[in-house]
């Protein structure tokens, strides 16, 4: 019960403030406001930054290793010379890894060709991403189809001209009709559409998504373009790990052997393969916001800390113009928890007015369009800021309602 008397009389205390100096407590308050707003503000845009660009690499899937020839992440001393005389993953090394590999749920060999057309009948469709694969592409990548149905192994093993095409493509091609079953054209190969990806939208940047793209069996995309060990369209091998191995270290180690062995690499030599990682990028996103998400809270503090030292002068001048009051209620048995408590909620009530402006500048913010880019204010930044703000009241009330709590309630009384 005394809690809610405390919070009640609090409320009311920090109301008369507003109305009796609202220049002065809006002037203070301003200082919260704007550090919240900054601090919120930059962290919404990096969340909503990371979650795009990460949304955009989502092509290269989770629990995945490449094997190929280039890193995905070189630097400043990156020895490119090395790299391009490594040899291509093959086919053969495909099947060798596919016999012998324990730790892995599913793995494909792909090559991709961009900047192709696509034909129907007098519609085309340019600059769409070409992928020749094997059967367990469904295994290693995560996709729905929205109609149709995937390959069958008879169609990856026999070359059959059959596609995967994806919304974008369909919707140019096949405006008015139903894609599956019909007939597209690329380089001069017909090819039957028997499947149709669901809708992924635009990504942040303009990585492969599987809206626009033509996914047919691997032997087929060799009718069209040469992929060798060292020359012609590179061929990758994309490996799924288990659900156990978190960190893919057990994939990872299998997977070093069994390609140092297939290529006949002795103790001494180095690898002449690249073990690429999706993580590896998503990473480097992380540690780079990071250092914006710093910069922001930096900003912010400072902005915090001078709306903090404005709360302060506000609860000075509220203890000095309640020292009457404060003297009225220690005689009438208040005791020195209660005068605190009452000081220390009203500075925290005071702060957190300054911090909901904030929050609320922060959420018309997200409404501005910004492109691809779409701003989310999300829970975890909202509870900062309430935490935030809730400390603010606490560190800069502290002084001003430890004073009003030890003063002598007969001296108080007669100060009035």
């Amino acid at each position: 019960m005394i809690v809610f008397r405390l919070i009640f009389e609090s409320f009311r205390f920090a109301k008369n403030a507003l109305r009796s100096n609202p220049l002065r407590t809006s002037l203070s308050l301003a200082g919260v406001t704007v550090g919240i707003f900054v601090i919120i503000g930059v962290l919404t845009l990096v969340d909503s930054l990371e979650k795009g660009l990460k949304d955009s690499f989502s092509f290269l899937g989770n629990g995945i290793i490449y094997v190929q020839k280039w890193p995905f992440i070189g630097s400043q001393d990156f020895p490119w010379w090395k790299y391009i005389q490594r040899p291509m993953a093959t086919y053969d090394e495909y099947e060798f890894l596919d016999e012998n590999l324990n730790n892995q749920k599913g793995i494909c060999i792909f090559s991709t060709r961009d900047n192709l057309t696509v034909k129907h009948q007098n519609n085309s469709y340019n600059e769409f991403t070409l992928f020749g694969t094997t059967f367990g592409y469904k295994d290693v990548f995560e996709f729905n189809l929205q109609s149709g149905r995937y390959f069958t192994m008879q169609e990856i093993a026999g070359a059959t001209n059959v596609a995967l095409i994806g919304v974008n493509i369909k919707n140019q091609l096949f405006p008015n009709s139903d894609a599956i079953g019909e007939e597209i054209k690329i380089r001069g190969l017909k090819f039957v559409v028997v499947g149709l990806f669901e809708e992924e939208g635009e990504n942040l940047i303009d990585t492969p998504s599987d809206d626009e793209v033509v996914v047919i069996p691997y032997f087929s995309f060799k009718k069209m373009f040469t992929t060798g060990r060292y020359d012609g369209t590179e061929s990758v091998i994309a490996i799924k790990g288990l659900d156990e191995d978190t960190n893919l270290n057990a994939l990872e180690g299998e997977l070093l052997g069994l390609m140092r062995s297939v290529r006949g690499l002795k103790p001494t030599e180095e690898n002449n393969f690249e073990l690429n990682k999706p993580e590896a990028i998503a990473n480097v996103i992380g540690d780079l916001f990071k250092v914006l998400s710093t910069v922001g809270w930096v900003i912010g503090l400072f902005a915090i800390l001078i709306g903090g030292f404005g709360i302060a002068n506000i609860m000075f001048v509220s203890v000095k113009e309640r020292t009457g009051i404060i003297g009225i209620q220690k005689s009438l048995g208040a005791k020195n928890y209660f005068i605190l408590l009452q000081f220390l909620f009203e500075s925290v009530f005071l702060c957190l007015l300054g911090g909901v402006t904030g929050i609320f500048l922060v959420y018309l913010f997200t409404f501005i369009e910004l492109g691809r880019l779409e701003l989310i204010l999300n829970a975890k930044n909202i509870a900062l800021a309430f935490t935030l703000v809730c400390s603010i009241g606490v560190i800069f009330g502290l002084l001003p309602a430890l004073t009003a709590s030890r003063m002598d309630p007969v001296i108080a009384i007669r100060s009035n």
